[in-house]
């Protein structure tokens, strides 16, 4: 059956659009929010860890209602956006007396998982004061990690939904475009990761990333009900060889396009990033292909 739309990953057929008219006619003067609650029900449109699918099903009536597929109701209320209001991330003042010498000097290691803890304002605030991207809200599926030795931070690690398309990721795995959209949320993306300045302690880095890797599909499952099976993260080449990401065994799998994922020209309008990938499991291949 044609597909009318496709919307995140999603293939939208003239049968699912007579359905949504129908729920629409037979819940007359429910509100944009009801019937996208009541359309997820109806698809049994939910989450890994078993809540509703919202704000994407939302967002798809949204898409077929400007392609004039189907009739929304009024907006009623225009909720504050959060994101338009969020200011940038804090920067706070720590101890940086310099933490010098051999990795085995600086005691024991804690990770610790501190999004929408009190200790959320210090990792945003050391992103935003120490790495060179700064901080930016992620989006989706997140983890945030604060590394300490003893009670000192001495790294920071940022978690993410991976970008739906990406190329040499894609290729590495080798799988099809309907595999992709049914296991990408399996694989992690890591936006940050900062060794505070100050802190100059030989294979720390690769330490880290080691200690992360082995915790990570846990950790994910723990917060979101599945477990993640591949890593990936983006490494600017002016800047860096990606040494640590070597050193603690990811793969290098080729570079971005330059053109990001809002792109029309099919121009380059951003530097090329180098991708390196991780599998966080020896059978990750045939748990992605398979899910």
């Amino acid at each position: 059956m044609d597909a009318v739309i496709e919307y995140r990953g999603r293939r939208v057929t003239t049968q699912d659009v007579e359905q949504i008219r129908g729920l629409i006619g037979q819940n007359a003067g429910a509100s944009r929010r009801a019937l996208s609650k009541t359309l997820c029900e109806a698809w049994g449109f939910v989450q890994p860890n078993g809540r509703p699918k919202d704000m994407v099903c939302r967002g798809l009536m949204l898409a077929l209602h400007r392609a004039g597929h189907i009739e929304l109701p009024p907006v009623r209320m225009v909720p504050n956006n959060p994101f338009l209001q969020r200011r940038a991330a804090a920067v706070v003042e720590i101890d940086d007396t310099p933490m010098h010498g051999p990795l085995a000097a600086l005691g024991p290691i804690t990770f610790r998982q501190v999004r929408r803890t009190a200790e959320e304002r210090l990792f945003d605030g050391l992103i935003e004061a120490h790495h060179y991207l700064g901080y930016s809200r992620p989006v989706g599926e997140h983890l945030k990690y604060l590394v300490c030795a003893g009670e000192r931070p001495v790294a920071c690690f940022a978690w993410s939904s991976a970008p739906r398309h990406l190329g040499p990721r894609d290729r590495f795995l080798g799988w099809p475009a309907e595999a992709r959209r049914r296991s990408i949320r399996f694989v992690a993306y890591n936006t940050r990761f900062l060794v505070l300045p100050w802190v100059v302690v030989p294979h720390l880095a690769s330490h880290l990333l080691g200690r992360m890797a082995r915790m990570l599909p846990r950790a994910w499952k723990d917060v979101y009900g599945h477990p993640v099976h591949f890593a990936e993260t983006f490494v600017d080449p002016t800047r860096s060889r990606g040494t640590c990401y070597r050193a603690a065994n990811w793969v290098l799998l080729g570079q971005t396009t330059g053109r990001g994922k809002d792109d029309h020209t099919n121009r380059p309008n951003r530097p090329q990033k180098d991708v390196f990938g991780l599998p966080l499991h020896r059978r990750f291949r045939e748990l992605v292909l398979e899910a």
